[in-house]
């Protein structure tokens, strides 16, 4: 028995509207999630009509289907007249930005990133809720413009760097400090706790 055709599960194109670069800031990632932001607006029914498809919103209309498509149309066309100011969730800043979820954090942590307000929702088939951070799409796209995140990287390895230099030179004061509770046998002029400290002193690292 041959194996049954299936018909378009695409379907007929109705309307379509392509998501601008200030939209998506470049991101396959956040074109997405501006298409999930949008279909969760439509009412359940109507849900299935809208896709995605190479960052242009589509609604079609299935083979035998009656749903109300001006109705659909009118919806995503309302929400797409402020969809440039949607706020940028974590996965899409980090997908924009390139960057790790550690840089985002230590980033959001000391300022640098600013955050917009949070947001909570409910994780599908779960009780739990989580809330999260947004941001604003325009300081995104000024991060992304003025490459901030070269700049901030380094400014972390300065900062790393200069917290190794302070680390290690606690590390030979203490030394210093352990070698002068030696034997009491010593005189003043020969203690291991006076010789020395000179050099430690031009190098920097009693400041």
């Amino acid at each position: 028995m041959p194996a049954r055709r299936k018909s378009d599960p695409v379907g007929k194109l109705m309307a379509e509207w392509p998501l601008s670069a200030a939209a998506t800031l470049g991101s396959s990632m956040r074109a997405r999630g501006i298409f999930l932001e949008i279909r969760a607006r439509l009412p359940a029914p109507l849900r299935k009509l809208l896709h995605i498809e190479s960052r242009v919103l589509t609604l079609r209309l299935p083979e035998d289907s009656d749903a109300d498509v001006a109705a659909a149309a009118a919806i995503v066309s309302e929400a797409m007249l402020d969809i440039e100011d949607l706020p940028v969730i974590p996965r899409e800043v980090e997908d924009i930005l390139t960057i790790s979820s550690g840089e985002r954090h230590r980033w959001l942590k000391d300022g640098r990133l600013q955050s917009a307000g949070t947001r909570t929702v409910k994780l599908r088939g779960r009780a739990r809720k989580i809330t999260f951070h947004v941001f604003d799409p325009r300081h995104i796209e000024d991060v992304l413009d003025r490459d901030l995140v070269t700049v901030w990287r380094e400014e972390d390895a300065a900062t790393r760097a200069e917290n190794r230099r302070r680390a290690a030179a606690k590390a030979a004061l203490k030394r210093a400090q352990k070698k002068s509770s030696g034997p009491a046998s010593h005189t003043q002029d020969e203690s291991p706790l006076l010789r020395g400290w000179e050099d430690f002193d031009l190098d920097g690292l009693l400041r």
